[in-house]
């Protein structure tokens, strides 16, 4: 039944989205709605702030006041959600939620594509982008995940760990 589940958004009080997702999580799991609920997500974006020259990475909600719910669309699993504490409805008109089409759940970021990167450990690769372009950085660590890569850049005579975002990097050929 999982195969006809489709991705909803839910409207929710601003700065309950993690309480709502907590709070339907556990509903599903004491009723068992594993069938009708699969997925509950609030999406998050992370960033890199610079406060009292410290870097830190900060989360923030993409879309603030909303969670999205893949479900399969019953009277059961909307009266679940519907009545979930800081929910206050589906986006959609009326009463009749609209699931999302596969374009915006990709544009959302709700399903990060698989990534692959035609790069390796301890290969050298050419900074594009950023403070270090032009650099050849040695490649360390890579995480496709984050899309992000830890290399060695030689600076000063000596070699400093530095992470890089996949955009900012190219296979030396």
């Amino acid at each position: 039944m999982a195969e006809s589940a489709k991705w909803y958004v839910v409207h929710t009080y601003s700065g309950y989205e993690n309480k709502v997702k907590a709070n339907l999580e556990k509903t599903i799991e004491n009723r068992s709605l594993q069938n009708l609920i699969s997925d509950v997500k609030v999406p998050i974006e992370e960033s890199v702030e610079i406060k009292n020259g410290k870097k830190k990475v900060v989360q923030r909600k993409t879309y603030p006041g909303y969670v999205l719910v893949k479900m399969v669309m019953s009277d059961e699993s909307w009266y679940v959600v519907r009545n979930t504490r800081g929910v206050t409805g589906f986006v959609g008109p009326g009463s009749k939620p609209i699931p999302l089409t596969d374009a915006e759940i990709r544009s959302m970021g709700v399903t990060q594509p698989q990534v692959s990167i035609d790069i390796s450990i301890g290969e050298n690769v050419k900074v594009v982008s950023g403070p270090f372009e032009n650099f050849v950085a040695l490649v360390e660590e890579i995480n496709v995940v984050k899309r992000k890569i830890k290399a060695f850049v030689n600076m000063f005579g000596r070699d400093t760990l530095v992470e890089f975002d996949f955009d900012q990097i190219e296979k030396i050929e």
